[in-house]
């Protein structure tokens, strides 16, 4: 083996370790997170004893874990997850590292079927518990009916979605304004805290159902990984001369990245930072290779959204700052410190 193939192999064991180690952090952290908050019943160690059998825990200590944090410690991790692993696809698909789960407009859809079922009293479904997750994931699956659609043209280039969903955004932002306009304040007030992204509302079968969803949707994404490398090396030609269909694959990335960021924000209201920041801050610990860059960023999106969450309900308790919110704070300048620094490394 000469000396490429031989480093090749080394920095791939690097990586695979690296992304080993942010998951297991990540893992630590949750049982950190299970075992932190307002109530003193609790520590990390407990938690750990109780979480792996070792220890029976009170049963306000078992109330505490499984009935009101581990469906939001859950949640955090597959949301995260999703997101993260959207954007890198979307990133990946459009050639844009400005792109985002929500620069498609899938969020400002979910935002006009929430505002619908808020305002107007418009729904799918007759349960009062999912009129707005039922909305917001319908209007969802609607920008991804038209990306679909957009797809079946040969024309269509990168650019083009990009455009689509800014248009998508504005048309459905002009409606939620509106709505507004119109509501009173009761209706507001559920439509802002909705549209500030919280992990308090998912409860146990909401969490387990967004993560087999990405269970099932995951090895799809990891299977299009060569096509993205394709793609990220060359542009089109090069993908073409490689035996990749830009076009399609183009159009079932997309699909995809709606499909896995609808669920998540059907459930938990917008969040958009960690599908933007998660695949940036990865391409710093494994680069460029979408074989590794997809898993390093599920593993960072969901290690950010914990993160995010935990603080946001400690910090200040009783009192709790929703996820959306607190990723915005705390994330933005870290990612801009990020940023700075690669640039510094640079010249």
């Amino acid at each position: 083996m000469d000396d490429l193939s031989l480093q090749h192999t080394r920095k791939s064991k690097q990586h695979a370790l690296m992304i080993f180690m942010l998951s297991l952090v990540t893992f630590l952290f949750a049982i950190y997170s299970m075992g932190t908050g307002s109530s003193s019943n609790l520590g990390f160690w407990s938690t750990l004893e109780i979480i792996l059998g070792l220890k029976d825990g009170t049963d306000l200590q078992s109330a505490i874990i499984w009935e009101l944090r581990f469906p939001r410690v859950l949640m955090a991790i597959v949301g995260g997850a999703a997101l993260a692993t959207a954007g890198a696809l979307m990133q990946g698909a459009l050639g844009n590292p400005l792109v985002s789960p929500l620069t498609m407009g899938v969020a400002s859809g979910a935002a006009l079927g929430a505002a619908l079922a808020i305002v107007v009293g418009w729904t799918v479904v007759d349960n009062h518990d999912l009129t707005i997750v039922a909305n917001a994931f319908l209007f969802s699956l609607i920008v991804v009916f038209i990306i679909i659609q957009l797809g079946k043209y040969r024309s269509i280039s990168a650019e083009s979605y990009i455009l689509v969903g800014i248009a998508i955004t504005f048309i459905s932002g002009a409606i939620v304004s509106t709505l507004q306009y119109f509501a009173t304040d009761a209706q507001l007030s559920a439509l802002a805290h909705w549209s500030f992204g919280s992990l308090s509302r998912p409860t146990i079968e909401n969490a387990v159902f967004v993560t087999m969803s990405l269970v099932l949707l995951m090895p799809t994404a990891l299977k299009w990984s060569w096509d993205l490398n394709a793609l990220s090396m060359g542009g089109d030609d090069f993908a073409i001369s490689t035996g990749v269909d830009p076009v399609r694959t183009r159009k079932n990335i997309l699909v995809l990245s709606a499909l896995m960021t609808s669920i998540v924000i059907a459930f938990t209201g917008l969040i958009g930072f960690v599908g933007l920041a998660a695949p940036h801050m990865s391409r710093l610990f494994v680069g460029t290779d979408f074989r590794k860059l997809i898993p390093c960023s599920a593993v960072l999106g969901s290690m950010l959204m914990l993160f995010a969450d935990t603080i946001g309900r400690t910090l200040f308790a009783p009192v709790v700052i929703p996820v959306g919110i607190m990723l915005s704070v705390i994330g933005g300048p870290f990612f801009l410190y990020l940023l700075l620094k690669r640039q510094g490394v640079k010249r």
